[in-house]
């Protein structure tokens, strides 16, 4: 079968096309699914970069891909949930990178229905930015009806899914994005939105419950200032904290350098009371399952920039890295 595959860590060019093995199930728990669409993500070039490689280490020639959506055609004896030519969609497990390919076996664990009313393009947008989203701002955040949330980067693939998901929980989202894109997250739900070119956030709004940061660095220090005393920030992007490391499986000396590399953000933390942390998002099927409702409900609409076809993937990276794309970039398997 076909796959894309990174060659090794380095630039984009180690980013090439071959032909693998299809799988095969090994764990009773598994099915076989046969791919219709996998989605890009900045994790996946700072994993091609080796940016994780200390806390994610991985074998090369190493698929391409965290999540997609598919048709179920083999189970394994004690699958429960799903049968075959059910049309699911998943995050992978994070041991388990690789879904810019023709076929692969998951846990059924970490599966959820296709919702109905949308494409297998549409559905492979949804699993990784919707779980981060998801416990970002309900389980890490424990945000309730009428609290205040900043969301970095409002019209990416993060922004875009969470500005949504915030506004079924009865939240009042801030955002950022470019003058051009404003009336487009206006639509996604957002309340207050800031031409990060020509405005300074931190001198927009005040006393928020919650940010949550997808930018990082010096973006992410200065949201300390618009957060309310006891609030919270949580980043997708920046150095994991040492707790985190550890809960990863982090060696010591790991976990000692980041704690020097996040010293001033800890204490931007500490001066406020605020609670921190970096989320590394785990896959969880329960949890897509209640995103397909909010979808099969029209609450939440999946946004896609491009399409690319999978001997194209090399072009839909670069694409993405330039960080210009407004929602997803998805890879069509099958038509």
């Amino acid at each position: 079968m076909k796959a894309a595959v990174f060659l090794k860590y380095g630039n984009n060019d180690v980013v090439d096309h071959i032909e693998i093995d299809k799988p095969q199930i090994k764990s009773p728990h598994e099915v076989l699914v046969a791919i219709h669409a996998a989605s890009l993500n900045p994790v996946d070039f700072k994993i091609r970069n080796g940016k994780l490689k200390a806390i994610m280490r991985h074998q090369f020639p190493l698929i391409i891909g965290n999540d997609f959506s598919g048709v179920v055609i083999a189970v394994g004896d004690n699958v429960q949930k799903f049968k075959e030519g059910d049309e699911i969609y998943a995050r992978v497990d994070k041991g388990r990178m690789g879904t810019c390919t023709e076929y692969l076996t998951i846990e059924e664990q970490y599966l959820a229905k296709k919702p109905r009313n949308i494409s297998f393009v549409e559905a492979a947008s949804i699993p990784l930015v919707g779980l981060t989203s998801w416990q970002a701002l309900k389980d890490w955040g424990n945000l309730q009806s009428g609290d205040k949330v900043f969301i970095h980067a409002g019209s990416g693939g993060i922004g875009c899914f969470a500005i949504q998901l915030a506004k079924t929980m009865g939240l009042t989202v801030a955002t950022t994005t470019s003058g051009k894109n404003a009336n487009f997250v206006k639509q996604l739900g957002a309340d207050i939105i800031i031409d990060y070119k020509t405005q300074d956030f931190t001198q927009e709004v005040s006393n928020y419950d919650m940010v949550y940061d997808t930018l990082g660095g010096d973006i992410l220090n200065r949201s300390f200032s618009i957060v309310k005393q006891g609030g919270k920030v949580v980043t997708i992007t920046a150095t994991p904290d040492k707790q985190t490391l550890k809960e990863l499986g982090a060696n010591a000396l790991l976990r000692f350098f980041a704690g020097i590399m996040t010293r001033k953000t800890t204490k931007l933390a500490r001066q406020k009371n605020i609670r921190y942390g970096f989320l590394f998002m785990k896959a969880n099927g329960d949890q897509l399952q209640q995103i397909t409702s909010l979808i099969e409900e029209e609450k939440i609409k999946p946004v896609i920039d491009k399409t690319y076809p999978l001997d194209q993937t090399k072009d839909a990276m670069a694409y993405l890295e330039k960080g210009h794309a407004r929602g997803k970039v998805v890879i069509e398997i099958k038509k």
